[in-house]
């Protein structure tokens, strides 16, 4: 028993250290922004597609209740970082270091 947990703790430690060996990037983006990973192309109510999961063989769907919207929702551009915004507005973007502008 001893052993297996030292196996076991051998795994999750290269599962952490090991680059590639940890959640795919669309997964930790997903779970970045608070979303979960579905088997279905289309998400459940009340929630809304946003990318994918897994090597994009899962749809990521993001709560519609929460105070989590899309930049589109909230008539919103994303743009990169090294772009300036006339006036920021709050809202999701597809990448984490984008912003949300309604004016650029």
């Amino acid at each position: 028993m001893k052993l297996f947990s030292c196996l076991m703790a051998l795994l999750l430690f290269l599962l952490q250290a090991v680059p590639g060996l940890s959640l795919p990037k669309d997964t930790l983006r997903c779970v970045g922004y608070h979303g979960f990973c579905f088997h279905s192309k289309s998400c459940p109510e009340p929630f809304a597609a946003f990318g994918t999961c897994s090597r994009r063989q899962k749809t990521c769907c993001i709560d519609t209740t929460s105070n989590f919207h899309t930049c589109q929702d909230e008539r919103g551009h994303c743009v990169p970082p090294e772009i300036k915004c006339l006036q920021e507005q709050v809202g999701l973007c597809p990448y984490r270091e984008w912003k949300c502008c309604t004016e650029v």
